[in-house]
C-alpha cells in the first residue's frame, strides 16, 4: 500500500558528494533489483538523499527492497510461557501495516523509506518489508505467514530475480538475506520459535501466532560473534563483491544468489554437529 507522506526535497549531490555517481561506479545499474543496508552516519548523508540517489541509480525500471520490521513494544510477551501470552497481549496496540512505524533498531533509513511516497509495505508484523519501483508490489506480495523468510518470501524473490545486496557502511552482521539461507542450509534440528502478535484486521484486532526459524537468537547455539557477521566476512574474503565508496562509506555490492549459496553452504558445513537430531 502506498503511504501518504511528503518527503523533503532532496538533490542528487549532498555536500559535494555525488551519491548517484558513487552508486553507478560501484555497479548499481538501471533496472536492478537492489536491497540496501546503510549507516547514514558512515555515508554522511540524510536518509532522504540516500533514497533519492538509490531511486535514480536503479531508474524507473528498477526496484528497491528494504527490511523495515515493525515497532513492537510488546515483544517481551513472547519471552513468557505460551499459555500466558494471550492475556498479556489483550491491551497491546495491534500491528497495522499502514501505520505501525518501522523497528527502531533497524534505523532511521528504514522509517524514512517506509514513509516516502511510492513505497509499498508488506502486511506481516514480523517479516515486514518495504519496496519501491517497477516491481515493488509483486516483490512483497503474499508474504508467507509462517516461515516468512523462506520459500515464497521477498528474499526468495530477490534471489530468483537476480537481485543484489548493497552495503553502505552497514554493520557486518546486518545482511537480512542470510535469513533465507538458514532455510536452505542442511542443518539437523534447526531451532524454531512460535510468537503471538495482535494484528489489526477489517473485523477488528485479532491474535495470531507465527511459526518460523529462530531469527532472533539463531537456528543453532553458535559460540563467538554473531554468525551472520562471520559468514559475510568469509564471503567478502573470496573477493566476490564489488567494492567502492558511497559518500564517505566503504561499500560493497553483492550478488544475492551467490551470497545465499555461500551462506547455506557455510552453515551446512559448520553447523552439522551443533544440533544433533
Amino acid at each position: 500500500m502506498a503511504i501518504s507522506w511528503v518527503a523533503p526535497r532532496v538533490v542528487r549531490q549532498t555536500r559535494g558528494v555525488d551519491l548517484v555517481g558513487d552508486l553507478r561506479r560501484l555497479g548499481v545499474a538501471p533496472g536492478d533489483v537492489v536491497m540496501p543496508h546503510a549507516s547514514l552516519r558512515a555515508v554522511g548523508a540524510r536518509a532522504e538523499a540516500v533514497i533519492a540517489a538509490l531511486d535514480e541509480a536503479v531508474g524507473p525500471a528498477g526496484t528497491l527492497l528494504m527490511t523495515i520490521g515493525a515497532r513492537d513494544d510488546w515483544a517481551w510477551v513472547n519471552q513468557r510461557p505460551g499459555g500466558e501470552r494471550a492475556a498479556l497481549l489483550a491491551a497491546a496496540d495491534p500491528f497495522d501495516a499502514a501505520t505501525t512505524p518501522s523497528d527502531p533498531e533497524i534505523g532511521v533509513l528504514a522509517e524514512v523509506f517506509r514513509r516516502t511516497p511510492g513505497t509499498v509495505v508488506s502486511d506481516h508484523p514480523e517479516g515486514r518489508f518495504g519496496a519501491r519501483g517497477a516491481r515493488a508490489a509483486e516483490l512483497i506480495a503474499d508474504v508467507p505467514w509462517d516461515d516468512y523468510y523462506g520459500a515464497g518470501s521477498p528474499l526468495a524473490r530477490l534471489v530468483e530475480w537476480g537481485g543484489k545486496v548493497l552495503r553502505m557502511g552497514a554493520d557486518i552482521d546486518t545482511v537480512t538475506l542470510i535469513h533465507h539461507a538458514e532455510y536452505l542450509a542442511t542443518v539437523p534440528g534447526k531451532r524454531r520459535v512460535c510468537r503471538m502478535r495482535r494484528v489489526r484486521t477489517a473485523g477488528g484486532p485479532v491474535l495470531r501466532t507465527v511459526e518460523c526459524l529462530d531469527d532472533s537468537d539463531g537456528i543453532v547455539d553458535y559460540p563467538g560473534p554473531d554468525y551472520f557477521g562471520v559468514i559475510l566476512e568469509s564471503y567478502l574474503a573470496t573477493g566476490a563483491a564489488r567494492r567502492g565508496r558511497v559518500g564517505n562509506a566503504p561499500s560493497e555490492l553483492l550478488d544475492a544468489r551467490a551470497v545465499v549459496e555461500f551462506a547455506a553452504g557455510w552453515m551446512t558445513e559448520h553447523f552439522a554437529g551443533e544440533n544433533p537430531s
